[in-house]
């Protein structure tokens, strides 16, 4: 198992531990103690992604294949990546998908005028620039998209020296980075957006994704290595 693949499997298990402590955070917060608590789990939270792409970074540039490959991850997980990640406008489709989910367990209450403040209750102003937003979010990806293409286009100038393969390696390797550096923009950008209580309800939502994509893929390996 290769030091990326330990800090991994690591780095996963306290994001777990993570998520329980927002997934018991009182919502809506009723005190200040409980609005600062909301932040400081929302700031452990992107400081765990930041030292996740910190450490991935240093790795890639000792063995950008092996970040690609990624023998951490399970079959699933890697059919849904996109340039050894999940891809950013995911983050959308989370937001949608549970803003749905709880307009649809809330329809009473929000018919007769309650509001508690979370996902349900995007202000106007919210509203338009998560839409702005998103659209930055798609125009970048599919840039970031067009960029490793052209990277796989010109795979054939590999054929050369040695110094043409390391060039094409560290090409790689910015791709990956603009790749990174566009995930965490978009996690910023959306926690910015959001109202504390809203943060914290994104990440758990987000957090849910992932360890069930994760758990429902090492089942399925497990299954398919029995035979």
């Amino acid at each position: 198992m290769s030091g990326f693949h330990q800090f991994h499997e690591a780095w996963h298990e306290q994001l777990r531990e993570i998520a329980q402590q927002l997934k018991k955070s009182p919502r809506p917060a009723t005190n200040q103690e409980q609005h600062e608590l909301h932040t400081q789990l929302i700031q452990k939270f992107t400081s765990h992604y930041y030292e996740y792409y910190r450490v991935k970074s240093m790795a890639a540039k000792n063995d950008i294949l092996h970040i690609f490959t990624a023998p951490w991850s399970n079959s699933l997980e890697r059919s849904l990546y996109w340039i050894a990640g999940w891809r950013p406008t995911t983050a959308f489709h989370i937001f949608y998908t549970e803003s749905s989910i709880l307009f649809e367990s809330q329809i009473v209450d929000i018919l007769r005028g309650f509001r508690n403040g979370d996902l349900v209750d995007l202000s106007p102003n919210q509203l338009s620039r998560f839409s702005e937003f998103q659209y930055e979010t798609v125009q970048q990806e599919n840039a970031i998209t067009e960029q490793l293409s052209d990277w796989q286009d010109s795979a054939n100038d590999m054929i050369g020296t040695m110094g043409d393969v390391d060039r094409k390696m560290e090409r790689l390797v910015e791709i990956l980075e603009k790749a990174d550096q566009l995930r965490m923009k978009t996690i910023e950008n959306l926690l910015q957006l959001l109202t504390a209580q809203q943060a914290v309800e994104f990440l758990i939502a987000a957090a849910h994704l992932l360890f069930g994509i994760r758990g429902w893929g090492v089942n399925h390996d497990r299954q398919r290595a029995k035979g």
